[in-house]
């Protein structure tokens, strides 16, 4: 689909968080970490405010309370809403001007998004049917039994459809939030305020291989060690059997482990940060495309050029004129999935 350009607003892009009680903090934090400001060497993009159907103080999961001074109306000048996941009981219904609100946000234009159990808000308000949707994964089937026009993916870290996204539990919020950064402002702006957090400014694989598993059984090896020796070595040709040499495994051993752990091959996952590399030298810097390519391991213009119109329709030049120009497009609309 075609996503809906956002509601413009004076300044920054505007953030709002609804929040509910009891609210879960992680969640929140999530987005206002990464939508909230970061040092004075990241130039401020995003105002973050919260909101209640109430105003006064929010139940916490924590164990404190919020004042949160701002209502519903809040949202009707948000650029971007977002739905922190909560703790609720089970088949709890979504109150009517909580979901009213949501809805007139989203006809005007704004973003919707829901993190965790936030999903079931945005289900209430009928904006997920016919869609696929994520959540976390000990609440997939309550979803589903709750909202059966909603096509739950349980495995799914996030999914981002324009005017809506859904992510799974707690840290895929971050995830989601930070692909919404890369998808207004670029994937440098992400990285930069993914390092201010120290975390991974994107993550592969699916929230399945967190999820409990029905019988009991040794802990899959962790590929972190390998991952963080290869993002150290994009300039340089690294083939499977070389990482395989690495790991201390088989070639097929190391396959069948990225599969596992990150639904992607070894050699696409390679692929994947070489690309990202090359987007951020692309809107950061004027390095000619034949010194990227070196740089991130492509080898040649000719290659870069390829790769990167396979992964993003669209060629290496007119994506950095693109953002020169400040009218960068929304980048394609994808699952973060095993696949």
């Amino acid at each position: 689909m075609t996503p809906r350009p956002l509601p413009k607003s004076p300044g920054r892009h505007r953030v709002v968080a609804l929040l509910q009680s009891p609210q879960s903090a992680f969640p929140l934090a999530c987005a206002a970490e990464v939508f909230g400001d970061h040092s004075p060497a990241i130039p401020a993009r995003y105002a973050f405010e919260v909101c209640a159907e109430h105003p006064g103080p929010v139940r916490t999961q924590a164990g404190y309370d919020m004042l949160v001074t701002a209502g519903l109306d809040a949202l009707e000048r948000a650029d971007t809403v977002v739905v922190p996941g909560r703790q609720h009981p089970a088949g709890a219904a979504v109150p009517p001007a909580v979901v009213a609100a949501v809805r007139r946000a989203h006809r005007r234009g704004a973003r919707i998004v829901g993190i965790s159990s936030g999903a079931f808000v945005l289900a209430a308000a009928g904006l997920l049917d016919g869609r696929r949707a994520a959540t976390h994964w000990a609440q997939a089937a309550e979803l589903a039994a709750l909202y059966p026009r909603v096509r739950v993916d349980p495995g799914v870290l996030y999914v981002d459809h324009g005017d809506v996204a859904t992510s799974a539990g707690s840290a895929a919020g971050v995830d989601l939030c930070l692909h919404l950064v890369r998808t207004d402002h670029g994937a440098a702006y992400a990285m930069r305020v993914a390092r201010q957090m120290v975390t991974p400014p994107h993550r592969e694989g699916c929230q399945l291989q967190y999820a409990e598993l029905p019988t009991s059984g040794p802990v899959t090896d962790s590929l972190a060690p390998l991952l963080e020796w290869l993002a150290g070595r994009l300039d340089q040709p690294v083939s499977v059997a070389d990482m395989a040499l690495r790991s201390q495994v088989s070639p097929r051993t190391l396959t069948r482990r990225f599969t596992e752990q990150l639904g992607i091959s070894p050699g696409r996952w390679l692929l994947d940060r070489r690309l990202a590399a090359t987007r951020a030298l692309l809107e950061e810097t004027d390095l000619p495309v034949e010194t990227i390519a070196r740089r991130v391991g492509l080898s040649s213009a000719v290659n870069l050029r390829r790769r990167f119109h396979e992964a993003l329709r669209t060629t290496p030049a007119a994506y950095r004129r693109a953002f020169r120009t400040g009218e960068a497009g929304r980048e394609p609309r994808s699952i973060v999935s095993g696949g």
